[in-house]
């Protein structure tokens, strides 16, 4: 059980879309390399890498191309399988594949690790980030890496779409912080954006979610072995980082599932939490030791610097009106209207500042118990709805 509920956005995801799964596609990782990249704040940095997979065939006239952005805590692996004996396929499988919503008979679909991804320990997983070595030191970046944005994520992205001669993606979608990447994509490259598909996620980082990052990353810097980033070659701050991902997870699924599952049973028989402070729950115990799990491999800094570049986030840069002005393509926004992320009132006024825009804007909502996390495992829902605006 800690595994599927490890990954707030993760390792959950992929069991329960797995489960909706008609047939394994199987992929291969492969490694994207810019020997050089300057960030949107101005640093040039040397020898950044990415992992990336695709699904499908480009076709002749590279005009049938997807691309897929992930999620906070994910990867590119948004459909199919490493290899045949892999537990479960990618994120997204119920609606990337041969014959489903998101057609690879039809579409050649592509997604991209980010920059600062979280997973360092994976070894599935290719970035650049605090955790890896400055080629002009030898050593770690740690906090003397530069503050990146969802801006510099897309453009990275983009720099591989052009290195396989792609001018035009049919198709931009991703879920949560994969939703970002999306809007900023329409925004700051409309002439390249035939379609976005924005999923639970809005337009832009209001006050709210700010706070609610800031609350995300506080464990890990009251963590005594952060050491202000310093702790490479020393002790992670692995106990902040296992409670930060206790509270992603929490926030990402909904009352529904954990009052459903877990309701007030204490995490041991015979150990009712009124008889002693240090007698739990057993929703406490879960989330504690599922962040525990993820926290062997990911990474603190990594952590903080894609809640930075979250917090910092608005489509095209400035404003969700500046945004709006500036995206060309249809849109067909896909929200969960219990989502405590992305809550409702967010959603309704991204909705409305398209609208204003002048926006072709297209808003469905899916259904579930898992409130944010809907928008990764309950997808298959809004398969219809994804075919008919991707034939329009």
């Amino acid at each position: 059980m800690k595994n599927w509920i490890a990954g707030a956005f993760g390792a959950a995801c992929m069991v329960v879309a797995g489960m909706a799964a008609a047939q394994d596609l199987m992929v291969e990782k492969k490694v994207f390399e810019l020997p050089s990249f300057t960030t949107q704040g101005g640093r040039t940095l040397k020898n950044v890498k990415v992992g990336w997979e695709s699904y499908g065939t480009l076709n002749a006239d590279k005009s049938n191309a997807i691309l897929i952005c992930h999620f906070f805590s994910g990867n590119s692996h948004a459909a199919g399988k490493y290899d045949a004996k892999d537990a479960a396929p990618g994120y997204w499988d119920a609606i990337v594949g041969p014959g489903k919503a998101i057609d690879t008979n039809k579409y050649f679909v592509l997604s991209s690790d980010t920059l600062v991804n979280l997973n360092t320990g994976d070894p599935k997983t290719t970035t650049t980030g605090p955790a890896s070595l400055d080629p002009d030191t030898g050593k770690p970046y740690a906090l003397d890496f530069p503050v990146v944005t969802v801006g510099d994520f897309v453009n990275v992205q983009k720099a591989l779409v052009e290195s396989l001669g792609i001018r035009k993606l049919a198709l931009v979608a991703g879920p949560s912080m994969g939703a970002l990447q999306t809007w900023e994509w329409a925004a700051s490259h409309p002439e390249m954006v035939a379609k976005a598909m924005p999923v639970i996620g809005a337009a832009e980082a209001d006050a709210q979610l700010i706070a609610w990052l800031d609350v995300w990353a506080a464990p890990i810097l009251v963590d005594p072995n952060w050491n202000k980033g310093a702790y490479y070659g020393g002790t992670p701050p692995n106990a902040g980082l296992a409670k930060a991902l206790a509270v992603v997870t929490l926030q990402a699924n909904h009352g529904d599932w954990t009052n459903g599952t877990f309701g007030r049973r204490p995490a041991k028989e015979g150990e009712e939490p009124t008889k002693a402070l240090g007698n739990r729950f057993q929703v406490q115990s879960i989330l504690d030791n599922a962040g525990e799990a993820r926290a062997k491999v990911s990474d603190a800094n990594h952590f903080l610097y894609l809640v930075k570049a979250n917090q910092l986030f608005a489509a095209g840069g400035t404003s969700l009106a500046n945004g709006a002005s500036k995206i060309k393509a249809p849109v067909l926004l896909i929200t969960q209207p219990k989502d405590l992320v992305f809550t409702a009132d967010t959603i309704g006024r991204t909705v409305e500042g398209m609208k204003q825009g002048g926006v072709d804007i297209s808003h469905i909502t899916i259904q579930g118990s898992r409130g944010h996390l809907d928008g990764v495992i309950s997808m298959k829902q809004a398969e219809g709805a994804i075919r008919a605006f991707l034939e329009k």
